[in-house]
């Protein structure tokens, strides 16, 4: 098993932590905000589901499957943490189609809220690009 195939299994895992926030007694608050900071729906959960279920079977099948799971999976992620911090919402769970933008902002809340998805999103593409622990 390679690097990349590990890292798939890691983000697995990570990706199903951020999948059961919700459901942990006491780490939402009466707002049902994950530690006073963000909200997760069921569309967020689906989506870290499927994100992991992705990872997962990249892990197990291939070094060529977690490369390609890591490139196009942290793009994605990349791209919705931007995203966030320009309109507060991202795309990947259909945010920016329902909600009106909130503008730009650098909030300690929205620095919060999406630097999970930029630091998933660039340690994946840059361990994709540059191929990690290929084969080789």
């Amino acid at each position: 098993m390679t690097s990349l195939q590990k890292l798939s299994l890691a983000y697995f895992i990570a990706l199903m932590i951020a999948a059961s926030l919700n459901y942990v007694p006491g780490l939402t608050d009466a707002n049902g905000l994950a530690f006073g900071i963000f909200a997760l729906d069921i569309y967020d959960d689906a989506l870290h589901v499927a994100s992991a279920i992705w990872a997962l079977i990249a892990g197990i099948k291939s070094h060529r499957a977690a490369r390609m799971f890591m490139i196009l999976f942290g793009l994605a992620y990349l791209g919705d943490g931007v995203f966030g911090f320009f309109t507060g919402y991202g795309y990947l769970d259909l945010g920016i189609l329902t909600n009106a933008s909130l503008g730009l902002d650098f909030s300690l809340g929205r620095v919060l809220a999406n630097v999970p998805h930029l630091a998933l999103g660039g340690l994946a593409v840059w361990a994709g690009a540059k191929n990690i622990g290929s084969p080789e």
